[in-house]
């Protein structure tokens, strides 16, 4: 399996009558309103097609190097995980889990992380410690990081002792973001604290940080209180190698290669795991197009399998995850992990529906599925592509038999009656759903998606078993509208100006950040005001005007945040940041920096129109550069070494 790298949050810009008692199907369990959801005018756009990710939009990333001489680590043991803990894992249905939360006693407190740390210097001036952590037979672990504080340019690194050829590597300044994410989401705990790593697939895994020159270790406030045991194997040693756990699934259990009718929307599906309270567990997801068909990776899951900002933030994706040919049990050699995380935009009880927004662009050749906003015929032929028990892509086929209205009953059950509601009734001819499958696309005969998994009864032999899927069409009226058909401006086409701007969508304005560029420095210059940019390419011939960088709020309004700014006289620029946290760190630690007040307002996450605006470090002028460009960003990662990836600073807009 292809393993690749973290990438920051993804922002393109603009076009380019049954009564039945049944299981979840996938991960937790939560309480449905079983109502029918409001009518609202209808969207004038309720069908979009599917497009496939470009080979030109998947830019590789340069691996990080290690260091010249890789840290001695120290080491924490962990023991074997009880047999008798792994055995109830799954029982009584609801979650498929994969893995069990574990104390590590050794790491529990910062104080106690913070002696397992033994510090080198670097070439730079900085130092280098690293933990290697070992759960014997693990098939994988993930480290609950419980951070607190970070001193200003840390660097983490995640890589297997046995395989140090991959690296991982995240800045602090982005996992930092992510806990105020989560802080601002409604989770300032220990959950909304700890950045869960990804799971590389072995029993040991070693967290590598590294401080730059000048940082102080008490400045450094992090504990690893937890590790994710994952018990089951999730991946192969090899691509195309024979895996005879692959057969997991029941025998009634179709391979998606084996059936020819949906051979591209497998290409949208993916295999989800991710993180919750530290047991880790796996359900289905699906990429979504938008009706600009932006390459914005949209993505589609259950709302019992990721309901919260925290929970998404643990997401790790697998793609292509499916048979090299039919009934192989042989991995394709396209499978890819993207290991990045996503942003929560939307989840709903109603429709058991969640809308992600990937951290990383989806790999070449991706499909973005697309979807029918209406609802749909009944007695219809409708297909099912999951991932049930975490196995190869499987594929199901049967009939839509009716509505029907749902209800939780306890966790892992629930109840559906009668015929009318946010609910689909699926009677399958071939094939079936399992634990794994939750979230999963229903798609109709014309390949397009109108349906999430919610659950079902199951199994090979059960003649009168059902699933469920959550109603498309009703939880884009409520809400995906906004982010799937957004709202364009009227001097557009007329093929872009039939599309409804939606009522839950608040118009706002937003003002030109120009950005400006010093030939002589090499810094960049951003600013609102257009006679400050005219006056400064006057008198500085140096400077070059390079547009519009991307658009900000003047003022303060409900949802959105201030970016305070900082001048740099050593390199002649600004520097900007949307955390209150590095702000206080900035004033207190680089009295160089004059702070300046609120800049302009940026939005805290990926709300509806707005983008990431990424943020790299040159050390060799001092300042900071800023872009809202994922095609630069990448160019500037790839073939400018000498400045430093930060991450995504904060997100603004690609648009008035």
């Amino acid at each position: 399996m292809k393993m690749r790298h973290w990438r920051p949050l993804l922002a393109r810009m603009g076009p380019p009558v049954v009564v039945a008692a049944a299981l979840l199907a996938g991960c937790g369990g939560a309480g449905q309103n079983g109502g029918v959801a409001a009518a609202q005018s209808p969207p004038a756009v309720t069908r979009v097609d599917a497009r496939v990710q470009p080979a030109s939009a998947d830019q590789a990333r340069p691996k990080p190097k290690l260091l010249a001489a890789a840290p001695t680590p120290s080491r924490v043991y962990l023991g074997a995980l009880a047999q008798e803990k792994i055995a109830p894992a799954n029982s009584g249905g609801g979650p498929h889990r994969v893995g069990l939360a574990r104390a590590a006693e050794a790491t529990r407190t910062a104080q106690q992380t913070l002696e397992q740390l033994h510090w080198q210097p670097t070439g730079g001036g900085g130092q280098v410690a690293a933990i290697s952590f070992l759960a014997e037979g693990a098939r994988g672990l993930r480290l609950g990081v419980v951070i607190r504080q970070l001193p200003a340019g840390t660097m983490l690194r995640l890589y297997r002792q046995a395989d140090r050829s991959t690296v991982l590597q995240i800045p602090g300044q982005e996992l930092l973001q992510r806990v105020e994410r989560k802080a601002l989401a409604g989770d300032a705990g220990i959950d909304g604290q700890t950045w869960w790593t990804p799971d590389l697939g072995a029993h040991e895994v070693t967290l590598e940080l590294e401080l730059p020159a000048g940082s102080a270790q008490a400045a450094l406030d992090i504990a690893i209180p937890r590790v994710s045991h994952i018990f089951e194997e999730l991946s192969p040693t090899g691509a195309r190698a024979f895996a005879p756990w692959m057969t997991k699934s029941v025998s009634c259990a179709q391979d998606a290669n084996c059936d020819d009718t949906q051979a591209g929307q497998r290409d949208a599906v993916a295999r989800v795991r991710f993180t919750e309270n530290g047991d880790t567990y796996l359900c289905t997801g699906t990429l979504l197009n938008d009706s600009l068909s932006s390459g914005t990776p949209y993505f589609l899951t259950a709302n019992h399998c990721i309901s919260s900002q925290t929970v998404a933030d643990t997401l790790q994706t697998d793609w292509f995850y499916r048979s090299f040919a039919c009934n192989s049990y042989t991995l394709s050699g396209d499978a890819t992990e993207l290991l990045g995380g996503a942003t929560l935009l939307y989840a709903s009880e109603s429709t058991d529906s969640a809308l992600l927004l990937l951290n990383e662009a989806p790999p070449a050749g991706a499909l973005f599925a697309g979807w029918d906003a209406s609802p749909q015929a009944l007695g219809s032929a409708v297909t099912g592509l999951h991932h049930s028990h975490g196995d190869l892509l499987k594929i199901s086929l049967g009939n839509l038999l009716e509505q029907t209205s749902c209800r939780a009953d306890g966790k892992a059950r629930f109840q559906c009656d009668g015929t009318t509601g946010n609910y689909y009734t699926v009677k399958w001819n071939l094939g079936m759903t399992a634990a794994g499958s939750s979230g999963s696309a229903l798609f109709n005969r014309a390949n397009l998606v109108i349906g999430m998994l919610y659950g079902g009864q199951g199994g090979c032999f059960e003649t009168n078993a059902f699933d469920y899927y959550g109603r498309f069409d009703v939880a884009y009226a409520a809400a995906l509208r906004n982010w799937l058909a957004p709202p364009v401006s009227t001097t557009a086409t007329a093929t872009s100006s039939a599309v409804a701007a939606p009522a839950a969508a608040p118009v706002s304005k937003h003002l030109a950040v120009y950005r400006l560029y010093n030939g002589a420095t090499g810094a960049h210059r951003f600013t609102l005001s257009a006679d400050e940019r005219d006056g400064i390419i006057r008198s500085e011939p140096r400077i070059a005007d390079e547009g519009i960088a991307y658009y900000v709020q003047a003022d303060a309004r409900p949802g959105n945040i201030p970016a305070y700014r900082f001048y740099n006289p050593a390199g002649g620029a600004h520097f900007y940041t949307s955390s209150a946290q590095e702000r206080d760190g900035v004033q207190r630690d680089s009295p160089n920096l004059r702070y300046e007040g609120v800049a302009w307002y940026v939005a805290p996450d990926a709300a509806p129109g707005a983008s990431a605006v990424y943020r790299f470090y040159r050390s060799s002028s001092a300042t900071h550069f800023y872009t809202i460009s994922l095609p630069e960003r990448d160019h500037v990662i790839a073939s400018q070494p000498d400045f430093v990836y930060e991450g995504v600073a904060y997100y603004a807009w690609t648009s008035p």
